[in-house]
């Protein structure tokens, strides 16, 4: 017999958990663009308060499914992807799947393959043909540009500005970046670029960006204390994953953007991207993590939280497994097993509201 409970665990108070320096380095020349200095001047200010009623959301909604082949899903990806799927189906609307693979030393077909069989016992559908990133480095080729000659875009060659750039950064694992490279002369740069291909940052404005999440609610960020400059293409000339998710949700018309907590932080990042693309930006929610019981993020090497080893393994029922995670999490106030159109029509969603964190113990 299977079961999921859940207890409540101390979430920090503050949204913003990175430290290190605040103020701007000073402006160097972009080796892109010689003759003058660069600003942010090219993105213009927009409003992206959102409002997302948690029951009805009206208009149409485009919600999306975008899971990273990089081992196979567990129950906190199972968690996301329940709530996306229940946000956007209980207001009649479409949900999108997309591929994350960027990064081609990470994904594994086998595990797309897996992807797909676990959410389909699980009775998620979509409605598109699923959109792989690793074959639309073309349209982001184009939105680089873009920003190119708005002069945004700047080389970097910092050995740690690649490092996972293409990859979803989570939340308190980044640290700032305080500028380093942006100072750099025209002459330091193709000296550098001599011994080492740089990695591409853009340049963040110093103002805040404010939007209305669906669970967590108001919030803002100035990019200058949480992030700084952040990099849009690595030094082996792969895009990254700020940039890549951008461009994709716009060319997918997605509204309705519902994921981890530990993404939070690239809200921001996103937004300020899609003003300066011209962009629509979609609503956000960020539910909470799914932790184990010493309180560690789930991951996708913890087998006893596999979703394929439970559905295929150790027979555990599609609807007795979204049953207890919908108890565990409190969506639902029963603890029994339930389809995904019964989660569709029962679940309570405001259950989530202010919630960063759920500490689950799996008793397989």
């Amino acid at each position: 017999m299977s079961s999921i409970t859940a207890s409540k665990v101390k979430v920090h108070d503050s949204h913003t958990a990175f430290t290190g320096p605040s103020s701007r380095r000073g402006e160097g020349f972009p080796l892109y663009c010689q003759a003058s200095k660069t600003d942010v001047a090219g993105c213009k200010e927009k409003s992206t308060a959102s409002s997302l009623n948690l029951e009805e959301q009206g208009g149409a909604v485009v919600g999306r499914f975008a899971p990273t082949p990089s081992g196979k899903l567990h129950l906190g990806n199972l968690f996301s992807f329940m709530v996306a799927y229940l946000v956007s189906r209980r207001a009649n609307g479409k949900v999108l799947m997309r591929i994350e693979d960027l990064d081609p030393a990470r994904s594994k077909q086998a595990y797309i393959d897996s992807i797909f069989r676990c959410l389909d016992a699980l009775g998620f559908e979509w409605d598109n043909e699923p959109l792989y990133q690793s074959k639309r480095t073309e349209a982001y080729r184009e939105a680089y540009e873009k920003l190119k000659k708005q002069e945004l875009v700047y080389p970097c060659f910092c050995t740690r500005a690649d490092l996972h750039a293409a990859n979803a950064p989570h939340y308190g694992e980044e640290v700032l970046y305080a500028g380093t490279c942006r100072a750099l002369t025209y002459e330091e740069r193709l000296k550098k670029a001599q011994v080492r291909n740089p990695a591409s940052r853009v340049i963040v404005p110093s103002k805040r960006f404010k939007f209305e999440d669906l669970f967590q609610g108001a919030t803002s960020f100035n990019l200058t204390e949480c992030s700084g400059d952040f990099v849009v293409r690595r030094s082996d000339g792969v895009y990254a994953y700020q940039l890549a998710v951008v461009v994709d949700d716009a060319s997918m018309d997605v509204t309705s953007v519902v994921r981890g907590f530990d993404l939070l932080t690239s809200t921001p990042r996103q937004i300020f991207l899609q003003e300066c693309l011209g962009y629509p930006t979609p609503h956000y929610g960020h539910v909470p993590l799914t932790l184990d019981t010493s309180g560690k993020r789930l991951a996708k090497r913890d087998k006893d939280t596999d979703i394929e080893t439970l559905l295929f393994e150790k027979n555990v029922s599609p609807q007795r497994l979204l049953g207890e995670l919908a108890y565990a999490t409190g969506l639902s106030p029963e603890r029994r097993s339930m389809t995904l159109d019964e989660l569709t029509r029962q679940a309570n969603l405001t259950a989530l509201k202010g919630k960063r964190s759920i500490k689950l113990s799996v008793d397989l």
